[in-house]
């Protein structure tokens, strides 16, 4: 099974190069600067692992591939073609964030005397955490557009309007969800991984 999963990261990875070729081939340059950047978010769990010890499971790695892949392709035009592909992405992006945000929070109460989490406050910590970066996140595309526009270059990241935002932010939501109703089964490993970390402090 790791030997499949790793596979599938490389393969990822490749199709998302084939699109940052093919964006500078095409000259687009918001494909070009989504891909590149998501090209070098797949590689940095193994910059992490080498340089700061911090160990990823190749699960986490693939999840972070596929949402990154799906985001690519979504530059592409399914964003604008395919009425269901933006919640995809926001359901899995934040449902990758939240379990993140999750093993801080778990690794912490169970690495110091003085924190205690209880369950409910965990899971609501969790969705406001998601919820919270999902609200910065859309100030971003939104500053980005306007800076876009006001020096005359299209935006790298397409607001489509308070309609978009708030179905964004509704989808980001069910990630949250998703994390928190089952928080252990879908962070344990990363949340093993900051508690080792913790414990070398």
């Amino acid at each position: 099974m790791a030997v499949l999963i790793r596979i599938g990261i490389w393969g990822i990875q490749t199709l998302i190069g084939v699109l940052v070729g093919y964006a500078l081939f095409v000259g687009d340059l918001v494909l070009f600067v989504n891909g590149l950047l998501g090209l070098a978010t797949t590689v940095v769990p193994d910059i992490l692992d080498r340089i700061g010890g911090i160990t990823f499971s190749r699960a986490i790695i693939l999840w972070i591939a596929i949402a990154v892949l799906l985001h690519t392709l979504g530059m592409a035009g399914p964003y604008e073609t395919i009425w269901w592909w933006d919640h995809l992405t926001h359901t899995l992006s934040a449902a990758l964030l939240a379990s993140f945000g999750y093993a801080v929070a778990r690794a912490l109460d169970a690495h110091s005397p003085h924190i205690s989490l209880p369950p409910d406050f965990l899971f609501l910590y969790v969705f406001l955490f998601t919820m919270a970066a999902g609200v910065l996140w859309e100030v971003l595309e939104f500053v980005g557009r306007m800076f876009a526009r006001w020096i005359g270059q299209q935006p790298l990241l397409v607001q489509y309007g308070l309609t978009d935002t708030v179905l964004d932010l509704l989808f980001d939501g069910v990630g949250a969800l998703i994390v928190g109703l089952g928080g252990q089964r879908w962070a344990g490993h990363v949340t093993e991984t900051f508690k080792s970390r913790l414990g070398n402090r």
